[in-house]
């Protein structure tokens, strides 16, 4: 009985560490968010009256509005990769994590609070907080033995190179 109460506290407290995820879930979620940006940019474009000629500029200005930016930082050693990005304002379970052998995939989102009006709301900015960053690595690493914490608004990676095997020198046999 005590085991599971434990256990079910454990559940309730938030982790410090971000979810890790399959990329093809994360590749689905660059897809929603490239949707959701094509669809501001037309909004800025019929709000311009449809003029034609400013396609660039509404999608840029589209995704500045729905994408916040991510610096990045990719430090190595002999060992191992680390990636520290900034998200503040971003909890562990708000971000995802996919790691492949040579690419890096990092997004999250944060809904916006939704207070009860006392009237109708004619306009807001409020919108949701997400991020998605795809890099690609300089070296292979070990997926499987990756590690993510969240502390302070900075997501830090720890990615295991992996061990290059050395050429071998195979006597040819004759048969």
């Amino acid at each position: 009985m005590q085991s599971q109460q434990a256990l079910e506290s454990k559940e309730k407290i938030p982790s410090s560490s971000p979810i890790f995820v399959e990329a093809e879930k994360l590749l689905e979620q660059m897809k929603e968010f490239s949707q959701a940006i094509s669809r501001r940019a037309y909004e800025f474009f019929e709000t311009r009256g449809r003029q034609i000629g400013h396609e660039l500029e509404d999608w840029f200005h589209a995704e500045s509005e729905l994408l916040r930016r991510v610096p990045v930082e990719i430090q190595q050693s002999d060992k191992h990769l680390t990636v520290r990005a900034e998200v503040p304002g971003f909890s562990a379970s708000d971000v995802q994590v996919s790691v492949e052998p040579r690419r890096l995939i990092i997004s999250g989102k944060i809904e916006p609070a939704v207070e009860p009006a006392a009237g109708e709301i004619i306009y807001t900015e409020r919108r949701p907080n997400s991020f998605c960053r795809t890099l690609d690595l300089p070296t292979e690493v070990d997926p499987a033995q990756s590690a993510a914490t969240l502390s302070n608004g900075i997501l830090e990676l720890t990615l295991p190179k992996v061990t290059a095997s050395k050429a071998v020198q195979i006597e040819v046999k004759s048969a």
